[in-house]
């Protein structure tokens, strides 16, 4: 198991204090930064091979490479919209360590050349955004945030921005609007952020770990950060495992052990007598995988390879006490209620899921249906304005596909159950 590094100390008092984070060399990568040019602080950023810890995996050098170069003004917008059902290790980190989030923060936008930034804090996070109010106001009155900070010449303007709980708000473009003060509904892209964003200016947004992470990268070299993990999965990452496991929680590993390591030896596995019969590796949007595929190396690439993927890094472990049907059900009601409705397929998509999960839940359906609902998924998945659509349609197809022969003896079981319901549907 890796050192810790955005998890070292997490639990000292007072590391929310401006005090206590400076006593243990907060701070410090900052005015390292501000003493490099934009550029290198860039390569460091691209030489560590940092993958986007909100969902994507997109190198985060990469990503800031791609905003124009000018005066044109530039926004930097950290999404802590963290609504992704079993994901709950931001809400730590702005709780524990808010100046670790900050830090990160003015030093991204440093090498990105914004000159304004913004925190966008989903609503029911009241605590972790009064704790970043708070700490911003000793960040502004140190000088790290605000006009010429440490006497470099960059300033910078930083806002916490409260939502008001929407799902679709974690998605960049819906964010950005919900910013500008309208309804969170996601935008047609192209034009994409980098280029126009934020009241139509170049935006760079990236997630509250993924900007925590800036400061460790700088203070020990990205070549030495890249060193961690695997080639293509770099460094550390806070994983948040829940569900039925003895000890559930955020745990931070070295990128590319086994996932078995995960949900067996930290989180303690399932209560005793039960095993493992599906798991979530990145929260509900997750393809599932089995109980007989623990043993893929949690990394970006492995997970994909398994025919899932990393996203935000929720691991929800689902036992053999709990029937199929009821853990599809629940993803599917989920995404129709989170739906902005813009577009069809997923209006639509996830409303028909539902209603087909009902039937067999009533004792209704046919083998049919199960066939007409994974064709459902495959009309969604990549036909939506955004991914909202496709994060439901990718882990009830996985289930559809996995657990087949449970679904349909939940159909004949339901029969039995419900005799008057079954007679009412053609043999």
């Amino acid at each position: 198991m890796s050192a810790k590094l955005l998890f070292a100390g997490i639990d000292e008092p007072g590391l929310n204090t401006l005090e206590v984070y400076r006593r243990r060399g907060g701070y410090e990568s900052l005015a390292k930064a501000l003493a490099m040019t934009p550029e290198e602080v860039l390569s460091q950023l691209e030489a560590s091979g940092l993958r986007g810890r909100g969902g994507a995996g997109f190198q985060m050098g990469k990503k800031v490479s791609f905003l124009p170069k000018g005066s044109i003004d530039k926004y930097l917008v950290c999404n802590a919209d963290e609504s992704e059902p079993g994901t709950f290790k931001d809400r730590e980190l702005m709780q524990k360590t808010p100046h670790l989030l900050i830090e990160g923060l003015v030093i991204a936008a440093f090498a990105a050349g914004a000159s304004r930034s913004f925190i966008y804090i989903r609503g029911e996070y009241v605590l972790q955004a009064d704790l970043l109010d708070a700490a911003l106001a000793e960040a502004r009155a140190a000088g790290y945030v605000g006009e010429n900070i440490l006497g470099s010449g960059f300033s910078l303007s930083l806002i916490v921005h409260r939502g008001a709980g929407a799902y679709i708000c974690g998605e960049e473009t819906g964010l950005l609007d919900s910013l500008e003060g309208k309804r969170g509904n996601p935008r047609l892209k192209p034009p994409f952020p980098a280029n126009e964003g934020l009241y139509k200016g170049p935006t760079l947004i990236n997630n509250v770990e993924t900007l925590a992470t800036v400061p460790t990268i700088i203070r020990m070299g990205g070549e030495a950060y890249a060193k961690i993990g695997t080639e293509t999965s770099t460094g550390t990452k806070l994983v948040s495992v829940s569900g039925h496991v003895r000890k559930p929680g955020n745990y931070e590993i070295e990128l590319g052990i086994p996932s078995r390591e995960i949900i067996y030896d930290l989180a303690g596995g399932p209560p005793e007598g039960r095993s493992v019969k599906c798991w979530f590796p990145g929260g509900s949007s997750a393809p599932v995988l089995g109980g007989d595929e623990l043993d893929v190396p949690y990394d970006f690439d492995s997970l994909a390879k398994a025919g899932s993927m990393l996203g935000s890094g929720a691991i929800i472990v689902v036992d053999d006490s709990t029937p199929i049907l009821d853990v599809a059900l629940k993803v599917a009601k989920f995404y129709r209620h989170e739906s902005c409705g813009k577009c069809t397929p997923c209006r639509e998509g996830t409303s028909w899921t539902v209603e087909m999960l009902e039937r067999i839940d009533r004792g209704e359906a046919t083998p049919m249906d199960l066939e007409i609902m994974a064709s459902v998924q495959d009309h969604i998945i990549g036909n939506c304005l955004c991914v909202l659509g496709d994060a439901m349609a990718m882990p009830i197809g996985s289930m559809i596909v996995k657990f087949k022969d449970e679904f349909e003896a939940q159909m004949v079981q339901r029969h039995v159950d419900a005799p008057q319901a079954a007679g009412a549907v053609a043999p």
